[in-house]
C-alpha cells in the first residue's frame, strides 16, 4: 500500500506501519492514502488512486470534505489527540491577556546598559505593567468538545466562574464537565456576561466571522478574547476597531495576519496550539 505524506509526521505514528506492507514517502506515484497535518489540500489535485485521507489533528478545514465525499474518499481525523497541548496554551493565553509580562520583559531588556542601576530602575518602573488576576473573573467557553471542556474545568481550578455554550454538547463531554460550569442557552449570554471569551469551535459557514461588530457590541467593556481554534472565526477589521476603541482589552490569537502584527493589544502566535512532541505523537 502506498501512502503519501504532505507534512512531517511523528515517527511514532509512522512506525505503526510495517514497511513490508506500506510504502511511505512525500513524493510517490498513485498513492492509496494520504497522511496530512496542516497542509492546505483545497488546491491540490487528488490522484484517482486515493481511497483515504488521514488528518493527524482535529480540524479538517484544510481538506475539501465535500469534494472527497463525492469521490468516495474517506477522511479520518484525530479529535482530542492534541487537546491537552491546546488546553495548556489557552490557559497561558489567559495569563498573557491579563498580565503584561511580555511588555515588562521587553522594558527590562532595554535597561541592559544601566549596570548596577537595573534593580532600582526595575522596581520603580514596575507600576506601568500592572495586570489583573483570573480568580473571580467570568470565562465564556464557546464550544465544549474535548478542548473546550478541559479548558472550562481547568479555569474552575483557577478560581474563575465559567459559562459554557455548545448546542451540540455530547453526553460524554457533558459528563466530563465540572459541575460548577454553567450551561448557557444562547451565545448572547456568553457575550454579555464574560470577562474572557475563548473559542473552541470549527470554522463553518455558521461560525465564520462570529466575532464581529454585532457580537462585540454585546460584550462587556474590556473583555479579553482568546482564539486558538480557527483564524476565520474572527472578523479582523472589527477586532482591530474594538481594540483601538478599548471595547476589547486584549486579543491572543494563534493565527497571524498582516493587520494584527505589531498591534500593542494583540499577541500573535504562529499556530502553536498542538506544537508539542506529545501532541504530535498522539495525533500520529
Amino acid at each position: 500500500m502506498k501512502i503519501q505524506t504532505l507534512n512531517k509526521i511523528s515517527k511514532i505514528g509512522l512506525n505503526q506501519l510495517d514497511r513490508d506492507n506500506y510504502e511511505i514517502a512525500t513524493d510517490i506515484n498513485s498513492p492509496d492514502a494520504i497522511l496530512v497535518r496542516s497542509a492546505d489540500m483545497h488546491e491540490l489535485t487528488i490522484p484517482d488512486s486515493v481511497k483515504a485521507i488521514a488528518r493527524a489533528g482535529a480540524g479538517t478545514n484544510n481538506i475539501p470534505i465535500p469534494e472527497m465525499t463525492e469521490k468516495g474518499i474517506v477522511v479520518f481525523n484525530t479529535p482530542g489527540a492534541n487537546a491537552n497541548a491546546v488546553k495548556e496554551l489557552v490557559m497561558l493565553s489567559f495569563l498573557l491577556a491579563s498580565r503584561p509580562v511580555v511588555d515588562g520583559n521587553k522594558w527590562v531588556q532595554s535597561l541592559s546598559d544601566k549596570g548596577d542601576e537595573i534593580p532600582d530602575l526595575a522596581e520603580k518602573g514596575k507600576s506601568q505593567f500592572i495586570g489583573c488576576e483570573l480568580k473571580g473573573k467570568t470565562l465564556g467557553v464557546i464550544g465544549l468538545g474535548a478542548i473546550g471542556a478541559m479548558v472550562a474545568n481547568l479555569a474552575i481550578k483557577f478560581g474563575m466562574n465559567v459559562i459554557g455554550y455548545d448546542p451540540f454538547l455530547s453526553i460524554n463531554a457533558a459528563w466530563s464537565l465540572d459541575h460548577n460550569v454553567i450551561h448557557a442557552e444562547t451565545l448572547d449570554t456568553v457575550y454579555t456576561k464574560s470577562d474572557y471569551i475563548t473559542l473552541h469551535v470549527p470554522q463553518t459557514n455558521d461560525t465564520k466571522g462570529m466575532i464581529n461588530s454585532n457580537s462585540i457590541k454585546m460584550m462587556k467593556d474590556g473583555v479579553r478574547i482568546v482564539n486558538i481554534a480557527r483564524g476565520g472565526l474572527i472578523n479582523n477589521a472589527d477586532m482591530i476597531e474594538a481594540l483601538n476603541s478599548g471595547k476589547i482589552a486584549y486579543h491572543v490569537t494563534d493565527f497571524s495576519s498582516e493587520e494584527f502584527l505589531n498591534h500593542p493589544k494583540i499577541f500573535c502566535m504562529p499556530h502553536l496550539g498542538a506544537s508539542t512532541p506529545e501532541a504530535e505523537e498522539n495525533c500520529a
